[in-house]
This record gives C-alpha cells, sequence and structure tokens, in this order.
C-alpha cells in the first residue's frame, strides 16, 4: 500500500490486512462481529449436536457425529485463536456462552440474535431426534458451504486463509449429511424427513440475513463481503432444492 494512500481507498481496491497493528478502528469492529458470528455459531452447533450423538442408529453413525462435533469445535478455535490476536479472552470465551441453550421448538425469531452470544438464530432451535439431526445438518451444511466461499475472500488475511482451511471440513460435514439423510430414507418413512425438511429449511435460509441490506454496501468497501446475501441464498436455495429431490424429498 503507498504511504499516502487512505486504507479505505487501499481495501475498496482489493487490498489486504495482514495484523491487527495496521487495523483501523471501524474495520476491526466489523471484522469482530464477523468473526464472534461464525465461533459462537460453530461452538453452538457442535453444543446441538453433540447431545444427539448416542442417538445415532449405529457405532459408525455415532463416530462420524462425534467426529463432526470434534471438527466443528476446531474450527471454531482456528478462527478464536484470531480474535485472540485483537485481544479476546479465549480461555474465557469458549466457556462463558451457554452453548447448548435451546428456545422452544415452536418459537420463530427470524433473523434475530439473542442476548447470549453471535451465534446465527438458526442455532437457538433445538433438534428433535437423531433423523431431524442430520436433515438439520445438511440443509445448514450446504449454507455453510455457500457462505464459505464468501468468508474465504475476506481481506483480512489471516482469516481469509483460516477459512480456507475450513472451507473442505465443512464441504465434507455436508456430505456426510447427505449420505445420512440417503440411508434413512431406507427406513424412516418420507412423510418424517420430509416435516423436517420443512421445519428446518426456512430457519436455514433466514440464515443468510435480509435480501436487501443496507450494510452489504459498506462491508463490501472494506472487503468484508464480497457476495451480497440474495446472491448467496439463491445459489443455496438452488443447491439444495436439487439435492432434496434427488433423496426423494422436497423444498418447502
Amino acid at each position: 500500500m503507498a504511504d499516502d494512500m487512505p486504507i479505505e481507498d487501499y481495501l475498496a481496491q482489493g487490498g489486504v490486512l495482514t495484523n491487527p497493528s495496521n487495523v483501523p478502528p471501524r474495520y476491526r469492529a466489523e471484522l469482530m462481529k464477523l468473526m464472534a458470528s461464525f465461533v459462537d455459531s460453530s461452538l453452538a452447533g457442535a453444543a446441538g449436536f453433540a447431545d444427539i450423538i448416542n442417538n445415532g442408529p449405529g457405532i459408525k453413525e455415532r463416530i462420524a457425529a462425534a467426529r463432526i462435533v470434534l471438527e466443528k469445535t476446531d474450527n471454531a478455535d482456528k478462527v478464536l485463536s484470531i480474535m485472540g490476536d485483537f485481544g479476546a479472552d479465549t480461555a474465557r470465551y469458549a466457556t462463558h456462552h451457554p452453548w447448548t441453550a435451546r428456545l422452544e421448538r415452536d418459537a420463530d425469531i427470524g433473523t434475530t440474535r439473542t442476548e447470549q452470544d453471535m451465534r446465527l438464530a438458526v442455532f437457538n432451535y433445538p433438534l428433535a431426534g437423531w433423523s431431524d439431526a442430520v436433515v438439520m445438518n445438511l440443509l445448514m451444511g450446504r449454507a455453510v458451504t455457500v457462505q464459505l466461499s464468501d468468508l474465504a475472500r475476506v481481506s483480512y488475511q489471516p482469516l481469509a486463509e483460516a477459512f480456507r482451511a475450513i472451507q473442505p471440513v465443512e464441504q465434507r460435514h455436508a456430505e456426510l449429511a447427505e449420505e445420512g439423510v440417503a440411508k434413512l430414507m431406507e427406513t424412516e418413512t418420507g412423510a418424517t424427513l420430509q416435516a423436517s425438511v420443512d421445519y428446518w429449511f426456512p430457519r436455514v435460509a433466514a440464515s443468510f440475513g435480509a435480501a436487501e441490506s443496507a450494510k452489504f454496501e459498506a462491508l463490501n468497501a472494506i472487503g468484508l463481503r464480497r457476495e451480497n446475501n440474495a446472491a448467496l441464498k439463491s445459489r443455496w436455495t438452488a443447491d439444495t432444492t436439487a439435492r432434496l429431490e434427488k433423496l426423494g424429498l422436497r423444498a418447502p
């Protein structure tokens, strides 16, 4: 970056930042929110899935579920360590929030975050057994895959590198969930699995945020967003709808 170039112009032209010392205050605030949302969602998601492990119908399913919990927690740690570079108390952070806390199943909070943490709203809803958890993991796994395609291009280079390392791990989680749903279709009634799709699909869709976000332009200008909410959600909807149809299910 040229010495006389404002950092906002540098970022608007596709520049990247590499350490906390050259990060301006507004950028830092938005970067911390982005990281907190990912960490909180990962820890809350792992905590919820951990409670379902022993509901798995077989040893292989339980091993796969345990691996997902481990890897989601590790993904959170990768990003949390970067938050630590900015002064976050990483030791306290992982234990301070009630990651297993959930609302009632019939609650409807849209995209609202709770006061407890920065998890996406979808991670405030409880899982209703093994098959419901596998369906949720499929739908959310595809959403995370799409969202990471954007996050892996953020202008803070250490975080972009962390997200690129996380991408194949989350991709595999989505694949395992898809395999799990296919296997469940052999033993569960289609109506049972469809009910879970109908429940989780709109809640996962809401995780992309409002189609028209006034904040997007500001984040895009500093390289913390590349694609808008509507584009990401459209890609997820098309991909997930096609995958559900192959499994004999349908998007609501």
